[in-house]
């Protein structure tokens, strides 16, 4: 934070001033009065907290724009693997994360593709079980991260009972803080049983899991039909949530219940993936078609002006 230059005291201009009328008054008599000394200044008051300019300026993307088969640039992008090694994700989730090509690579037309497939080779569920199919997550933890600024990526989205992705962020102190006390912001989370409505979420201590600070948003039509925006901006004491430009989600720490704890004036790292079954979302069913596709056509940091 910058350094407030403060106006100087009201008093100091007024110094040499009073000091020439004391002299004059002179050290004589006791029966002379003294002059009373003049009202203080009011301080003027605090100048108003500027508001946002909601103008930006790209500062980092990664736009996929690779040849059909690459995976995602190693200068970005980390992978989150297994599934039992992760006790299920949490959410008792039935995908295994792994880092194969054929689970998220580019398609040589500006995207980046995350596949969720039945398993042919799976690893170990959080049950014991093979795990049922195979997907990718990848995070940006140590490459590229975000204090203030906006978030947002442009997706579209794979349909059907089970389906789970999501664009989301964490506080870079998640090995420290643990969570939920690094805090987690859900840009977007999509689950296949409410296929009009994305969900928008604050994780913290105090509002985590069930009862994080969230709220949904109804497009009117099929999530999946087209690409959508999905946007976080992320101002000191401030997060907003948009879909398309529109916003339809706002925090502040006022937002936040008796006794929660705002976490969320530090870094955050990106993350995205897409997930099958678990506990929100519920299992496929026969209805669910395989690979289930979430297409990323960019990713994009920008600051504010």
């Amino acid at each position: 934070m910058n350094a407030i230059n403060r106006p100087p005291s009201p008093w100091r201009g007024l110094l040499p001033a009073f000091a020439a009328v004391l002299t004059a008054c002179g050290g004589g008599g006791g029966s002379a009065a003294a002059a009373p000394a003049p009202a203080p200044t009011p301080a003027p008051a605090p100048a108003p907290t500027p508001a946002p300019s909601n103008s930006w300026t790209l500062v980092w993307s990664d736009e996929f724009n690779d040849a059909a088969g690459t995976v995602p640039n190693p200068a970005n992008w980390n992978y989150d693997l297994g599934n039992a090694e992760a006790s299920g994700w949490g959410n008792h989730e039935l995908e295994y994360y792994t880092a194969n090509a054929r689970n998220v690579q580019t398609d040589g037309n500006g995207h980046l593709v995350i596949s969720a497939e039945k398993a042919t080779n799976p690893g170990p569920c959080w049950n014991g079980a093979p795990c049922g199919y195979t997907s990718a997550r990848i995070h940006s933890n140590g490459k590229v991260g975000f204090t203030y600024g906006k978030l947002e990526a442009r997706m579209k989205l794979p349909a059907g009972a089970g389906i789970w992705p999501a664009f989301w962020a964490l506080g870079t102190d998640l090995a420290t803080a643990g969570w939920p006390g690094s805090g987690e912001l859900d840009v977007m989370e999509y689950v296949g049983k409410t296929p009009n409505t994305v969900y928008g979420t604050a994780h913290g201590p105090g509002y985590s899991g069930a009862a994080g600070l969230s709220k949904p948003y109804d497009l009117g039509g099929p999530v999946a039909a087209d690409f959508h925006t999905y946007t976080l901006i992320k101002r000191p004491n401030e997060i907003i949530w948009q879909v398309d430009g529109v916003e339809y989600h706002r925090i502040t720490p006022s937002s936040l219940p008796a006794g929660g704890t705002w976490v969320f004036e530090k870094p955050f790292f990106i993350v995205l993936n897409l997930a099958i079954g678990g506990d929100w979302p519920g299992s496929p069913d026969a209805s669910t078609v395989f690979p289930a596709q979430m297409q990323v056509d960019w990713v994009r940091v920008y600051k504010e002006n």
